[in-house]
């Protein structure tokens, strides 16, 4: 992951998803004074698109105020993730707050694949080679569809060569509700952040057969997909946007900004805290990669069967067709 700083950046704009009324955010704001100097005149307020993403946007919005960012009212940066991407692309682009400024990404969620403790598959390779004798008998469950969970069975299917539109795939509100559907049988394994999935493989009522990351994870005996011969690196990330119209000034200022709080070790401690991944990208970086999820996005939505493949969607990073 590039550590590098930024420099001038161009003033680009964007079409982000499910993002909520950026312009009503009122938040944690932001400002800092630099070395002793007068406080940036620019001062930024950092809230949620939607209740999920609410723990991260408080934990960023600390860590900046440790950092010696001040409190108080300014241009918003709204924090939102993976499944505001996915509404946008299964709505068609409808409900769009507007065109937003990518600014970084901040943190994402590590997921796992999991089955009954007295599932007859016994590892990731039973799991596969049933999926892909028999996808239509391979039903799998997780949270809603469309949503992260269904994307990642939708990666591991195309990967293994299984017919993704197949795929049995039953989505609930609730990990909780995923969970009481897998143990009681009507899947044979579901998907989920490992968040969601502790407590019952604490119980033992569940096994890991696979963690979504590019690294194993301490504490948990379980391959990632890549070792288990599937191409795929996921997690539900979360991002930093600001609004439509943001000044160029606003905007440098907001990078050096994320910049400054995503390599410190108190955003580092946050994330270990709270059990995400650190994921900082900043400008430029993070403006590339969101476009490459974007495309691998509506392309695993396709596969599913979920949206059709004439159809314009939204344009979150680089286009090349005038989106």
């Amino acid at each position: 992951m590039d550590g590098s700083r930024h420099t001038r950046m161009p003033r680009r704009r964007f079409i982000a998803c499910g993002l909520g009324a950026i312009a009503a955010a009122a938040g944690c704001g932001t400002e800092r004074a630099s070395n002793g100097a007068a406080a940036l005149r620019t001062a930024f307020s950092v809230n949620p698109g939607g209740q999920q993403w609410a723990h991260v946007a408080r934990a960023f919005g600390g860590v900046a105020r440790s950092a010696g960012f001040r409190t108080g009212a300014g241009t918003p940066i709204t924090v939102v993730g993976l499944p505001a991407l996915c509404a946008a692309e299964l709505n068609d682009g409808q409900g769009l707050a507007g065109v937003t400024t990518p600014l970084a990404r901040l943190s994402g969620e590590v997921e796992v694949v999991v089955v009954p403790a007295a599932s007859h598959l016994k590892d990731f390779h039973d799991f596969g080679a049933h999926l892909l004798a028999q996808p239509d008998q391979t039903p799998v469950t997780g949270g809603p569809q469309g949503e992260p969970d269904h994307l990642l069975f939708g990666l591991i299917a195309k990967g293994l060569g299984a017919d993704t539109r197949q795929v049995t795939y039953t989505g609930y509100p609730s990990g909780t509700e995923a969970a009481t559907a897998l143990l009681a049988g009507k899947a044979v394994a579901a998907a989920g952040p490992l968040s969601q999935w502790r407590f019952n493989l604490g119980r033992g009522r569940v096994r890991a057969l696979a963690v979504s990351s590019a690294q194993r994870l301490p504490g948990l005996d379980a391959p990632t997909l890549l070792e288990s011969g599937v191409r795929v690196d996921f997690t539900n990330w979360v991002a930093a946007f600001g609004p439509d119209g943001m000044g160029e000034e606003s905007r440098e200022q907001a990078l050096r900004m994320c910049d400054d709080v995503l390599w410190t070790p108190g955003w580092q401690a946050a994330c270990r805290a709270a059990g995400w991944l650190s994921l900082p990208l900043v400008g430029d970086d993070f403006e590339r990669w969101l476009g490459s999820e974007v495309a691998r996005t509506r392309a695993v939505l396709r596969d599913l069967g979920l949206i059709n493949s004439t159809r314009a969607t939204t344009c979150w990073g680089s286009c090349g067709n005038g989106h």
